[in-house]
């Protein structure tokens, strides 16, 4: 782990300037100088064969004080950085090679800055267990709270358990991916935001509702805690996108529709795919289409699966963004009516006084009645 490496090596070791590769398991040596292959295959790190080690699992980056501990001259590494052989990143961390300086590099150099028990969290650790596919415009790094570090272009935050939050045995370090989650719905703008994250989470199998709870619980303070845990339920009965749960608790629930299955698999022409909502009962499914549910390359796929349905007597229809989060109403109007037709013999309800559902054949409709202290509706 970082904090043991903070403190490896304690040999000397004399200002010598030869420089050899170091190919597959052979090292070749020359004045005690090493070249080391790093990740890629193809990188190059220029450093005393006595200090390669720390450089190879560190993707490049060194410490000051680590090149001091493992016995290499304060001289040594002032001529490396003169000469621009090394690379300074940050105050006492350097990259001991030249050119681009590669990703995972950038992310040890932060730790190193950070200290020992740092670990990368927030949008950086999301980005290292594919909770997103791109990097951050900035790296977040987590410190003991007690500590008070700055970086530039390095998004810096402290915390009191960060040792018990940080993913034990993965590197760079990192907090695991529950923690990472619930850093992330702290950050979130809108609960859609927060909602996002944990139906992502889930969805890509990175974690379970039941762990994500259990991490949950760990939290004394956090925002939209009771709804967070409706959001676990629902991941956990196959809820894998932000609009799916609007479908579920703006449509289905707000209006009594019943309940529907999530991400029931079927096969088409041989291949798996998933049926976002489905009513078993009744053959119908239904897609949640748009660009916040589903990427524009599996429109395809989805209309494939529509136009399946149909020998097996599945009717499927389709709704978008606008029609579960701007019109859940109206949408739940047209699918009463649909599963009505399908065979349902429940009744819809109403969501408020103005609901179009008021309109739905044999309903119960609010009507105003004055009580004292003024009005008050009930359902007639």
């Amino acid at each position: 782990m970082l904090a043991s490496r903070l403190t490896s090596g304690a040999r000397f070791f004399h200002d010598r300037e030869g420089i050899c590769p170091h190919f597959g398991d052979k090292i070749f040596r020359d004045h005690g100088n090493d070249s080391a292959a790093g990740h890629s295959g193809a990188m190059s790190y220029d450093i005393p064969g006595v200090a390669a080690p720390i450089a190879q699992s560190q993707s490049g980056a060194v410490s000051r004080q680590q090149l001091l501990r493992a016995g290499i001259a304060s001289k040594l590494i002032n001529a490396r950085l003169k000469r621009g052989r090394w690379q300074q990143l940050h105050w006492g961390v350097y990259a001991v090679f030249t050119g681009p300086v590669p990703r995972e590099t950038e992310l040890w150099a932060v730790l190193l800055r950070a200290g020992p028990g740092a670990a990368l969290s927030h949008l950086t650790a999301a980005e290292l267990h594919g909770l997103i596919d791109y990097p951050g415009e900035s790296i977040y790094v987590t410190v003991p709270s007690a500590r008070r570090v700055t970086m530039h272009g390095v998004v810096v935050r402290m915390s009191g358990r960060i040792a018990e939050a940080t993913h034990p045995g993965r590197e760079p370090p990192r907090t695991t991916i529950e923690e990472t989650v619930f850093d992330l719905i702290e950050l979130a703008e809108t609960f859609d935001n927060a909602c996002g994250w944990i139906t992502r989470a889930v969805g890509r199998r990175l974690t379970t509702a039941e762990r994500l709870t259990e991490a949950l619980k760990l939290r004394k303070k956090i925002r939209w805690r009771a709804t967070l845990g409706d959001i676990l339920a629902a991941a956990g009965d196959g809820i894998h996108s932000v609009l799916e749960y609007r479908y579920l608790r703006d449509v289905e629930r707000a209006h009594g529709l019943p309940r529907s299955r999530h991400q029931v698999r079927v096969l088409i022409d041989g291949k798996t795919a998933y049926r976002d909502v489905y009513y078993e009962e009744y053959r119908l499914a239904v897609e949640l289409d748009g660009r916040l549910a589903h990427p524009d390359e599996e429109r395809g796929r989805d209309q494939r699966r529509d136009n399946h349905g149909g020998p097996d007597d599945v009717l499927t229809t389709r709704y978008d963004w606008q029609d579960v989060a701007s019109h859940p109403c109206e949408t739940a109007l047209l699918q009463a009516r649909i599963l009505r037709r399908r065979g349902w013999t429940g009744t819809p309800r109403p969501c408020s006084e103005g609901c179009p559902l008021t309109a739905f054949p044999g309903l119960r409709v609010f009507a105003r009645s004055r009580q004292p202290g003024g009005q008050a509706s009930r359902l007639t």
